[in-house]
């Protein structure tokens, strides 16, 4: 199990109590004014260390971790857990790609990180809490598909936000 630290317990706590009041609008004073929950995720520490095996390596973007808070395009079939599938295109590859990067760009608590001529990487922010999501798509020429992973950085479950999250740009992909 995790070894806590009480203070580590503590600013838990207080983090999950200030979440309930803001969330059913009972905003404590100190808050009332209006302010961006970018603002409000920005007191809580749940971003995480930057991963350091982000990228494409040989083909391959990095595998997801055993915990289900991750998806990828790359998984095994059989991985039912992670498995998701790649955004296919019918325009030229370059096309596809920049479509992707404005999609990305346009949407909320999105930040590009690294792009590139057939890599993207975004940080995606949740508003009330801070948490950080990696998000890699690579233009994979041999299989004419863009890869995609998007992964917590923190926790074990994520209710299903990543996969979500790429559904989302899907949709709007195909449009």
């Amino acid at each position: 199990m995790y070894k806590l630290s009480p203070v580590k317990v503590l600013t838990l706590c207080f983090s999950v109590t200030l979440a309930i009041l803001c969330y059913f609008g009972a905003t404590p004073a100190a808050f009332a004014a209006d302010i961006s929950p970018n603002a409000i995720a920005s007191l809580f520490s749940f971003s995480g260390e930057r991963p350091d095996n982000l990228g494409v390596s040989m083909g391959k973007l990095a595998p997801c971790p055993t915990s289900p808070n991750c998806v990828s395009s790359q998984a095994e079939a059989t991985d039912k857990k992670h498995q998701i599938e790649p955004l296919k295109y019918e325009s030229s590859a370059k096309r596809a790609f920049a479509h992707l990067k404005e999609i990305i760009e346009e949407m909320d608590n999105a930040k590009i990180i690294k792009s590139d001529a057939h890599y993207l990487y975004a940080e995606f922010t949740s508003s009330l809490m801070g948490y950080v999501d990696d998000v890699e798509f690579f233009l994979d020429r041999k299989s004419d598909v863009i890869q995609v992973r998007s992964a917590s950085r923190l926790g074990q479950s994520d209710l299903g936000v990543n996969r979500k999250r790429i559904e989302e740009i899907r949709s709007k992909f195909t449009a």
